[in-house]
């Protein structure tokens, strides 16, 4: 049974999916660009791991989007559907990259974010899961979907495979901070 379903025209197999993400994160690596992942609840939780480890592990530039004043001010002023998006609208440029992950698919602040992120030109990858019908999962560049409606089994694979993009990184690349 296949757990991850990969999501890209473009892939013959979900090796040659992970093979062209592991590209695209070496180029904005390459090129100076950012990344910014963005969730909520336990996908926050990964996105703040991730917005680390790549920085640390695999010295690529990253931006925290989880700044708690930030946060607060932008939902109070804008509502919580915006805090990502309000954020992505003044500091992301195009080609950098938007880990947007979501176990349900549906959060509407990660839905306004990508939109955000498209009409900056950024590149966007999906994490989603639950139901297939998500709106999220088709919405980037490149999607990865978990068949599952149980959040702690998502939300694992997504933080594996994030973890392994990492860590291949560093294997091909060396330790990112010297």
């Amino acid at each position: 049974m296949d757990i991850v379903v990969c999501h890209d025209k473009n892939a013959n197999t979900c090796s040659d999916f992970m093979d062209k993400i592991l590209c695209m994160f070496q180029t904005v690596k390459k090129e100076h660009h950012t990344i910014f992942f963005i969730g909520n609840g336990g996908s926050a939780g990964i996105a703040v791991h991730m917005t680390a480890d790549f920085l640390k592990n695999g010295g690529i530039k990253t931006h925290s989007m989880f700044d708690v004043s930030t946060i607060t001010c932008l939902a109070n002023d804008f509502g919580y559907e915006h805090i990502f998006g309000k954020q992505l609208k003044i500091v992301a440029e195009k080609d950098d990259i938007v880990v947007a992950i979501s176990s349900s698919g549906n959060s509407i602040n990660i839905l306004n974010a990508i939109n955000v992120a498209r009409n900056k030109e950024c590149k966007i990858i999906t994490f989603s899961g639950f139901t297939a019908e998500n709106k999220l999962r088709k919405l980037g560049d490149f999607n990865i979907y978990v068949p599952s409606m149980e959040y702690g089994l998502v939300e694992s694979i997504h933080n594996m495979i994030l973890q392994q993009i990492v860590d291949e990184i560093v294997m091909k690349d060396g330790i990112g901070l010297e």
